[in-house]
């Protein structure tokens, strides 16, 4: 039940205090990586987010469009409230996404044994269900 809570705040807590996308930090960001992650290159990410949705543990869905465009879906016991957005894939596994409202944030999607793990700037992880 705390997992369903923590991913809750961090999908609400990313909307309201996200800072303005800014190629160059998000990619300099020093990320919460593990030793055995490993991070996607621009295609190896690509394939491994479309055609989606990602679906976490709490049960929230991401959903990346070809034509660029974004949705994240709260799970039903959270609320079941849908962001939606724009989102651009870099060639070291970072992902930033615009939403409508204006905010983004960045997070850096890895490979962690055989499982995606997205990793919040904060260092959050959160991993997708296989």
């Amino acid at each position: 039940m705390r997992y369903v809570w923590d991913m809750k705040n961090f999908i609400w807590a990313s909307l309201l205090a996200a800072t303005p996308v800014l190629a160059s930090p998000a990619l300099a960001q020093d990320w919460a990586v593990h030793g055995t992650d490993q991070r996607l290159d621009r295609a190896t990410l690509e394939a491994a987010i479309m055609p989606g949705p990602l679906v976490f543990y709490d049960d929230g869905q991401a959903q990346f469009s070809p034509d660029g465009g974004y949705a994240y879906t709260l799970s039903d016991i959270n609320g079941g409230a849908t962001s939606f957005g724009t989102y651009q894939l870099s060639d070291d596994g970072v992902v930033c996404v615009t939403y409508e409202n204006g905010l983004s944030r960045c997070d850096l999607y890895v490979k962690s044994g055989d499982r995606l793990v997205v990793i919040t700037q904060e260092g959050g992880r959160f991993p997708v269900r296989p």
